[in-house]
């Protein structure tokens, strides 16, 4: 399985951004732009948190498992695959949702921040975007802690060896 690269989320988070910032325009100019909840920093801010605790408890697990220590339990693969499978999902979510959040607040800062409740939705959209953030590095944490050690020695190829 291959680790998520920064550079995706990044670009992913960009263009939610943009297409959401797009959106708001849109949606103000036409209708009543809906509000940013204020339980989206709070989500995300719970599995930001799952996915740290996951992460430390399956480093302690894996250290102990290489150290040999008696009854320590070790990671069995499938959990480990099924941890980064979450990571990886998490992380992307997060991208999006940071991403969107993120294109709304700008709008918002660039547009009447004189109305209180427009302000109020400017902070949340900006805690939601740092909740966001802080999914993305717990889930590339995760993944770095169960990443495989690479291999040295690369298996030659049938053809090449003959």
């Amino acid at each position: 399985m291959k680790q998520l690269r920064p550079a995706v989320l990044a670009g992913i988070f960009v263009v939610a951004g943009v297409l959401s910032w797009a959106g708001a325009r849109l949606w103000n100019a036409y209708g009543i732009l809906p509000g940013v909840p204020l339980a989206a920093p709070i989500v995300l801010g719970v599995i930001a948190v799952v996915l740290l605790a996951t992460a430390l408890s399956l480093r302690s697990r894996l250290k102990a498992q290489r150290e040999r220590r008696p009854g320590a339990k070790g990671v069995e693969p499938l959990m480990a695959a099924r941890a980064v499978v979450f990571a990886q999902a998490s992380a992307l979510v997060a991208a999006l949702v940071a991403g969107m959040y993120g294109g709304v607040g700008v709008f918002l800062l660039t547009d009447a921040l004189d109305v209180p409740a427009r302000r109020d939705q400017a902070w949340y959209a900006g805690f939601s975007v740092l909740a966001g953030v802080a999914v993305i590095a717990a889930a590339l944490f995760l993944e770095h802690v169960l990443k495989l050690p690479e291999d040295d020695e690369t298996p030659e190829a049938p053809a090449a060896r003959a």
